[in-house]
């Protein structure tokens, strides 16, 4: 697993089957769309992981799983005929353990059956083994173009103690791979570690920035239910040490030139991460693969509809139930008065926040829905508005979830 990602896919809103609710929806145009691409194994489930990821036990599966994928996007066509994909993400789990051939086929495949823009960003995240270190040629060769590196710390007690599998040797060497193969690459790493000093944290950063990434991804360790942690908790930072940690890292990140942009990513100019950027501003994105979410806006030819989807969680599952023409586990419309939470549940992650006409482009809602509470996260200091634009303050950024809860009602 690489790290505890904002990139996850928001979560399923709390909704009846069938019709939308709260009113007819009426967009204006379509909406930019994504793929995203799961594939559920890791060497080894990291204690600190709640994301869907299991550990190899019967090997990888991959000639099975890449037909499955196949398959499961083949019966998705038909929701997304005409539209083109501006990225794809291959997430996990750990997408690096493919072999470079095989990803290389499956990009084949979406490329013949999926219209990718000339410019599209493809990700792949890897883990920094030695042996997937040695496929980074591969997976460029294959038209990956950035890549995503789950280093989490270089300290190696710090690794330890989150059940990694790599050393800090080991880090380099793939961020030195990583490095001459891309020239667009993000590195995880993690704060608030057990035993953890402010100095530790950013000398972190500092061995990250040694390599020149485009970007960075830096999060705070939390305690998730349904993990290794949440049975043994390991004693971590206060939580006001851990605010002195983030507050040192921002400033270092923003003295090295890289922008804020979003909760905990960081990124040079030009560099952010498109694919996430469409989460953030509420985009569509069709999701493949064991335990992958999507959120697509459709129209029948007479009517639109906002419609979540969920694939079978468990990979053996998956496949058996995508071999029967079933991948969905789950799927529902959205009632149209669950779109304004979920439009700020992503757009205010964004230090920058959002243009107002975003608002009703996304949700085929007016922003006037909303503006009791826009008030009222304005009078608790918590947003600011100026002409044409809505943001977090700095308290709105420290107190996120205070903000986002406002908007469930």
């Amino acid at each position: 697993m690489t790290g505890r990602k904002t990139r996850v896919i928001p979560i399923l809103p709390v909704a009846q089957n069938g019709a939308n609710a709260g009113g007819t929806l009426e967009f204006r145009a379509q909406l930019p769309l994504s793929l995203y691409v799961h594939i559920p194994w890791c060497v080894q489930k990291c204690p600190y992981c709640d994301f869907n990821s299991h550990q190899m036990r019967d090997g990888l599966l991959e000639v099975e799983y890449l037909a499955a994928l196949i398959a499961d996007l083949e019966s998705a066509l038909p929701l997304v005929w005409g539209r083109r994909i501006g990225s794809i993400f291959f997430g996990g789990g750990t997408p690096s353990l493919l072999s470079g051939e095989g990803l290389d086929m499956l990009l084949t495949a979406i490329r013949t059956r999926l219209p990718l823009l000339p410019d599209a960003e493809i990700t792949l995240e890897a883990n920094p083994g030695t042996v997937e270190a040695g496929k980074f040629a591969a997976f460029r060769s294959a038209g990956v173009n950035r890549l995503s590196l789950g280093i989490q710390s270089f300290n190696p007690a710090h690794l330890q103690a989150l059940g990694r599998i790599h050393n800090g040797d080991e880090a380099r060497r793939a961020i030195e791979i990583a490095a001459r193969h891309f020239d667009n690459f993000n590195l995880d790493l993690m704060y608030g570690l057990p035993g953890q000093t402010i100095d530790q944290a950013l000398a972190d950063v500092e061995n990250a920035l040694a390599f020149a990434p485009t970007h960075l991804s830096c999060y705070q360790l939390t305690i998730e239910p349904n993990t290794a942690f949440a049975s043994a908790p390991p004693v971590l930072p206060e939580p006001d040490r851990c605010a002195d940690m983030q507050e040192a890292i921002e400033a270092r990140l923003a003295a090295a030139g890289f922008t804020h942009y979003e909760t905990s990513a960081f990124a040079r100019s030009g560099h952010q991460c498109r694919h996430n950027l469409n989460y953030w501003t509420f985009g569509d994105y069709l999701g493949i693969g064991a335990g992958a979410h999507g959120k697509l806006t459709l129209h029948d030819g007479k009517r639109w509809e906002v419609r979540r989807q969920m694939r079978w969680k468990q990979p053996k599952q998956y496949l058996a139930k995508v071999a029967e023409s079933q991948a969905l586990q789950d799927e529902f419309l959205v009632p149209a008065g669950d779109l304004a939470f979920e439009f700020m549940m992503n757009a205010l992650r964004l230090n920058q926040g959002f243009d107002v006409s975003l608002f009703e482009a996304r949700t085929a809602q007016p922003l006037i829905a909303v503006e009791a509470i826009l008030r009222q996260a304005e009078d608790e200091g918590l947003i600011v508005r100026e002409p044409g634009r809505i943001a977090p303050t700095k308290r709105g950024q420290r107190f996120l979830n205070r903000l986002l809860e406002m908007f469930l009602g």
